[in-house]
């Protein structure tokens, strides 16, 4: 059987979770459910770094001993995963017994066979990094990363002969060349060991310096280097060296990083694994940074996101979605909240929410609310199910090779492309004229390929796909499943099934009213705000209008032919109305958050009908459809009876 083994990187328990863990997570979870589906068996590993300098001094800010201090923040990674839906099959930390007895054990091998030797160093030490910086690497004297200006250690250490394996290194990343990827990254680390001479590491510190860390095996008087301690987690996740895991999911070894941490991944990991005589990973797979207001997230700038304050204001849905598709995989992505809700609003409230409500309402309008069984199908059918099939090809190789914006973006073409399909052959319409062999074709048709939409989303949105096959009729289970089969492989969804009459999964919402900076704005703004309402009341309570003035209206009822969502905007409708002229006019409404356009198709409607014609987002709307808003929501004016399309309302 094949296998895919997928780790985050263990995540640095110096500060509380954020959206970069919560992306980076997720990513790894919908990796492991999406090669679930694809039939093969998984492992999935994330888990906290708990040792070093940085965590010492944490611990001394708050109060506390190291060990309690990383209790409380690895308890606190822990706890938030199975709140973002991310079923994770083992959480490792770096204290672990286990952890501890696997990090010796290499140590000892990687020193018996003559990689580590002992020596005397001086070089500009970074805390925020800890790591050791040449001259060169400094920019204007400063960490890169921290720009802070390193302090100057000189001392005797242990040193792994890293700059040994540059030849091998350099020859195994061009005999592979998706070893590393996106490709970028790949150049990157090439560019890296063709710059100069790949140094020997520094992978231990004194215990004069520094106590928190794994012991030496060959010297009780140093530490190891958090770097050499924490990148060996992968190995002690599957009981290396005998284990049945290791034997089983090394081979299908794929870690997920940040760039941040490319160089740690990319060259000291496989140079020790070597020293250690282990076979190299199969891939790493680097990702970019979250931007906010286009500047990486960081504690001491204060805009650090908080992953449960967004997923219990806009929901884990729209959240685990929003983060697959908007980061270009490889590149840095903008964070925003009007980012968020519009993907939540265009991409599933209206395309996906709107498909799903359409079709679940149709099949109870006509077919008391079961599955149909199709009868000979016609071209629109046909070139929908090859759509279907190129959408299906195109998310399983994108999701696959870590492009997953492209693979939903994928997904999406067979979404739209069913809104569109259902204004084509208009089963409003088949209705009428009492074809129902063809209509029972056309609602089979959209219920099939919702159900593929559906089954493909799990990785990505888990509840939401399965409160979607539910509402089918279908008890999901991902054992059950073969994706790749799905492109090719149709008519599962099984007939006379009871389904769902409407589907609310994804409700419109809007972005929150800024607050006021002070109190005392706060207060101005209110009154200000009452002021403006009640002078807004009196003037429509004592705003007469003369009779003359009501007759300039030309008010007269039309049946509306047909309707479709603007193609740039998605709360407005382009309505098709029969006024009873040569050909219908086209009145844009902003009725599409409470109407489907098929709640319209052949209803009678009033229509102020000398409206000056006017164009809106580049479409030319002929007048405007009267309504009145409820709290329920929206009801039409439309006459008790049904009237000729043109009678003027008097």
């Amino acid at each position: 059987m094949e296998r895919f083994y997928i780790t985050t990187p263990i995540y640095y328990v110096n500060a509380r979770p954020h959206l970069g863990h919560a992306y980076t997570t997720i990513v790894a979870d919908a990796l492991a459910r999406f090669n679930k589906l694809m039939a093969k068996e998984t492992f999935f590993l994330t888990g906290t770094d708990e040792h070093g300098d940085k965590i010492v001094q944490a611990a001394e800010k708050n109060g506390m001993s190291p060990q309690e201090y990383v209790d409380g923040i690895s308890a606190e990674f822990q706890a938030l995963w199975p709140d973002l839906m991310c079923e994770n099959d083992d959480y490792i930390r770096t204290t672990q017994d286990r952890h501890v007895r696997t990090v010796q054990d290499i140590l000892q091998k990687v020193y018996d066979s003559g990689n580590i030797y002992f020596g005397e160093y001086g070089g500009h030490y970074c805390y925020g990094c800890e790591r050791f910086y040449t001259e060169k690497e400094l920019e204007d004297g400063k960490c890169p990363d921290h720009q802070t200006v390193p302090e100057y250690i000189s001392e005797k250490n242990y040193f792994f002969k890293m700059s040994k394996y540059q030849d091998w290194l350099k020859e195994h990343i061009q005999k592979n060349p998706d070893f590393i990827r996106p490709e970028r990254y790949r150049n990157e680390v090439l560019s890296l060991l063709d710059s100069g001479a790949l140094e020997d590491l520094c992978i231990s510190r004194p215990k004069s310096r520094l106590t928190w860390g794994i012991e030496l095996p060959f010297d009780k008087d140093y530490v190891t280097y958090v770097w050499f301690d924490a990148l060996i987690n992968y190995l002690t996740a599957l009981n290396y060296p005998n284990g049945e895991l290791y034997k089983d999911f090394w081979p299908a070894a794929n870690h997920l990083v940040a760039k941040d941490i490319l160089k740690p991944h990319a060259i000291f990991w496989p140079t020790m694994l070597k020293a250690a005589g282990i076979e190299p990973y199969q891939h790493l797979n680097v990702h970019g940074y979250w931007l906010v207001k286009d500047t990486k997230m960081s504690k001491s700038l204060g805009n650090v996101i908080e992953p449960l304050k967004l997923k219990d204001t806009y929901g884990l849905n729209a959240f685990r979605y929003f983060l697959l598709r908007e980061m270009s995989f490889g590149q840095d992505a903008s964070f925003s909240e009007e980012a968020l809700v519009g993907r939540l609003n265009a991409d599933l409230a209206n395309d996906l929410g709107n498909l799903f409500n359409r079709t679940l309402s149709m099949t109870h309008k006509y077919f008391e609310g079961k599955v149909p069984s199709p009868v000979d199908e016609e071209i629109e059918d046909a070139e929908i199910k090859q759509i279907g099939r190129e959408a299906m090809k195109t998310y399983q190789a994108m999701f696959s090779e870590f492009k997953f914006s492209r693979a939903l973006e994928g997904l999406w073409e067979l979404v739209r492309g069913l809104n569109k399909y259902i204004d084509i052959t208009a089963p409003w319409t088949l209705k009428k004229n009492g074809e129902m062999e063809r209509l029972a074709t056309v609602i089979y048709v959209l219920l099939e390929n919702m159900r593929k939409i559906a089954v493909h989303l799990w990785p990505v949105m888990p509840e939401a796909s399965e409160n979607m096959l539910q509402q089918l009729g279908i008890c999901f289970d991902p054992r059950k499943v073969d994706l790749a089969k799905e492109v090719d492989v149709w008519g599962l969804l099984e007939s006379d099934v009871e389904i769902a009459k409407t589907s609310n999964l994804f409700p419109r919402v809007e972005l929150p009213e800024p607050e006021p900076s002070n109190s005392m704005e706060s207060a101005k703004e209110k009154k200000s705000a009452k002021a403006k309402k009640n002078a807004s009341k009196q003037q429509e309570g004592n705003g007469f209008i003369e009779f003359e003035d009501f007759q300039k209206l030309d008010l007269r009822v039309g049946t509306v032919t047909g309707v479709e969502v603007h193609p740039d905007a998605d709360r407005l409708l382009l309505v098709q109305v029969d006024m009873g002229e040569d050909e219908p006019r086209q009145v844009v409404a902003g009725l599409a958050e409470f109407f489907a356009p098929d709640d319209l198709n052949g209803k009678q409607v009033v229509v102020v009908a000398n409206l000056k014609p006017r164009k809106l987002r580049k479409q030319l709307s002929q007048g405007m459809i009267l309504a009145v808003k409820t709290e329920e929501g929206m009801q039409l004016l439309t006459p008790t009876d049904e009237v000729v399309p043109g009678s003027k309302v008097s």
